[in-house]
């Protein structure tokens, strides 16, 4: 059998499932094709989850990712609201939650990442994470003028909720272990950039903190730090962190490490691929990773399909991500080492726009692009990180 009409199953039609059908389909792949999901819903977007969708600028049907047409014109049967629970690697076959075996020639796992919780706040009123869409819903109604909310969780996601809901006017705690919001990703000189932003909304910063306990009192939630100090609030939201949905996949044989371990193929198994945030691949310049981000699920996915119809190549991209808070787009490319020396090379941070390129605090060599503000100056100087990333032939 060709590889163009070969049984195609795909675990998960968020963005990096969906992206990787389109290209199979692209790539002029016509055997079967079918999506399974656990949410009943069409694939949406993530990303708008915590800034338009959770503000009210958006309502829910703009975060579709495509239309109902485009949907139907893949050719793809569609398998939703049914969790995978069992994979057979050998018979290249999944076991659903109704008790369905779906086999086919090529398997794609794009099951994604669930969020972590805190065990005392399961089940707990006013408690929340936010992945899914019906998440975002739960918690945009609960997000009103003067109700007090904790967001637990300083990195990306926490800040952009953080950034959403004192926006409408709530009163917001932003905690987390980080010392400012998202140092961890964007150094330390932007993540401070970031801070004076949220406080200058009006947002309490609690850096350097960690939870002890969330439990629920007689008015209020209360959120109890380990330095005593005690956060009575209408709602909190907990954003430290997620972990690869891999548990289905215990008894597979795949390798699981923080993810389903792949080559620089993007290959787990033989006729098994992953991608998206669930998949640990062998990056052919920067070692094994894992992205948690929208632009690496449909360039990864990319790679897959091209893999799974005999063309693929060694899946090498520049990590990028970007996120968007107080009016100020702010984009990563490569990665900006807490140690880097950041050199300035457009505009003026004092001017509230600028980039900068992070070099390496040993040998100098370029190894990131910050970007505040300035989206087109900044692409250009990723093309600084091409010859340094490139992977050795």
């Amino acid at each position: 059998m060709s590889e163009s009409h070969q049984d195609v199953l795909i675990v998960g039609a968020s963005a990096a499932g969906l992206s990787t059908a389109e290209a199979l389909r692209r790539g002029g792949h016509r055997g079967r094709l079918t999506l399974l999901d656990a949410e009943e819903r069409a694939p949406y977007d993530r990303p708008p989850l915590s800034k338009q969708l959770l503000s009210g600028q958006w309502e829910p049907s703009k975060v579709a990712l495509r239309t109902n047409e485009a949907l139907d014109a893949l050719g793809a049967e569609w398998v939703l609201g049914e969790r995978a629970e069992g994979l057979e690697t050998a018979a290249r076959s999944v076991r659903t939650s109704s008790g369905r075996i779906l086999t086919a020639d090529a398997i794609v796992v794009a099951t994604g990442v669930v969020p972590r919780r805190f065990p005392s706040s399961e089940g707990l009123e006013g408690a929340h994470v936010l992945r899914s869409l019906d998440d975002a819903l739960h918690l945009q109604g609960r997000l009103r003028p003067g109700n007090r909310l904790v967001v637990i969780g300083n990195g990306v996601l926490g800040s952009e909720i953080a950034c959403t809901a004192v926006t409408l006017g709530v009163d917001v705690t932003l905690v987390g272990r980080a010392v400012a919001p998202m140092s961890g990703t964007l150094g330390g000189f932007a993540s401070y950039l970031l801070a004076a932003k949220h406080e200058a909304a009006g947002v309490r910063l609690l850096g350097e903190s960690r939870v002890a306990s969330v439990s629920r009192g007689w008015t209020a939630i209360h959120v109890l730090l380990d330095s005593g100090e005690v956060l009575p609030a209408d709602d909190v939201v907990i954003a430290i962190g997620s972990d690869p949905a891999t548990d289905w996949l215990d008894h597979s044989g795949l390798d699981l490490n923080d993810g389903i371990v792949c080559d620089a193929f993007c290959r787990a198994a033989s006729g098994i691929w992953a991608v998206g945030d669930v998949a640990r691949w062998e990056h052919p310049g920067l070692g094994s990773l894992r992205l948690e981000n929208r632009t690496n699920a449909a360039e990864q996915a990319i790679a897959v399909a091209a893999d799974i119809l005999g063309s693929g190549e060694p899946y090498s991209p520049i990590p990028y991500f970007w996120t968007d808070q107080f009016g100020v787009r702010i984009q990563v490319h490569g990665v900006i080492p807490a140690n880097a020396r950041l050199r300035i090379t457009d505009g003026d941070p004092s001017s509230g726009r600028f980039v900068a390129v992070a070099l390496d605090a040993v040998d100098n060599r370029p190894v990131g692009v910050l970007g505040w503000a300035m989206p087109k100056q900044t692409r250009v100087r990723r093309a600084e990180l091409e010859s340094v990333m490139a992977p050795t032939p």
